[in-house]
């Protein structure tokens, strides 16, 4: 024990550090990860409650009566394993779509000056100011036009068209710290610049792909006002509207 603590003193804390001092270090630490992992031992302990305790007040992490009763109707009595399914599958799609989409553009908006690229961008960062309600009936009306009501599409492209303007501005604003002699380096070498996009530029942006690949994942997964109005079929809703 002893040495494990002096291995531990030596790798994260200065020599002249006391035991004191690290044991409250991980005392503060261990609190912290207690109040962290609670919330979600309690939502364990919730769905482990019977149907007519659910909403107890008990904040014990081993409620009495424990029964899983309430995964066995999840999972045999109810579709919950189809409103999975239709949601992974349109929360992966619109992220493929949104950062195949956004980081092409945030690229050119990156690198190549044209003709409205700053109105461009600006039109982009307006189209957040509108809220979702507000695109509701006109979102419908074209989805109706479009023959894509109760369709795994019609949720498709409002959920794209809503990630794609954030995922821009914020790989944009990557790309902005790339230096461009790599690029140009790349050149030299005889590289095109679809090759230097896809072998430089986009391995040295992976932590903001995963950021936006994230935000478009959420942004489809959790949605649920227009998932509600675009779905009426029972094999085709989502998780949120199940």
């Amino acid at each position: 024990m002893i040495r494990k603590l002096i291995y531990w003193k030596n790798k994260h804390f200065e020599r002249n550090d006391s035991f004191i001092k690290i044991f409250f270090v991980y005392l503060v630490l261990l609190i912290f990860c207690v109040i962290a992992v609670y919330p979600l031992l309690n939502v364990l302990a919730v769905s482990l409650r019977p149907g007519d305790a659910l909403f107890s007040t008990d904040l014990s992490i081993i409620p009495k009566n424990a029964t899983l009763d309430n995964y066995r109707k999840a999972i045999f009595e109810i579709d919950l394993m189809i409103w999975l399914r239709n949601s992974l599958i349109i929360a992966v799609c619109t992220t493929v779509l949104a950062v195949t989409v956004s980081s092409t553009a945030a690229y050119s908006f990156s690198r190549f000056k044209f003709f409205g690229r700053k109105s461009g961008m600006m039109s982009l960062l307006i189209t957040q100011m509108f809220p979702a309600p507000m695109l509701l009936l006109p979102t419908y009306i074209l989805l109706s036009k479009l023959h894509l009501i109760n369709n795994f599409f019609g949720l498709l492209v409002p959920y794209t068209a809503t990630a794609v303007p954030f995922a821009i501005w914020n790989l944009k604003g990557y790309f902005d710290t790339i230096p461009r002699s790599l690029e140009e380096s790349a050149y030299i070498d005889g590289c095109s610049p679809f090759r230097t996009f896809f072998t430089i530029i986009l391995p040295l942006a992976k932590p903001a792909l995963a950021v936006t690949a994230l935000f478009a994942f959420m942004t489809a997964w959790s949605e649920f006002v227009v998932a509600k109005i675009v779905m009426s079929s029972p094999d085709r809703i989502t998780l949120p509207v199940g």
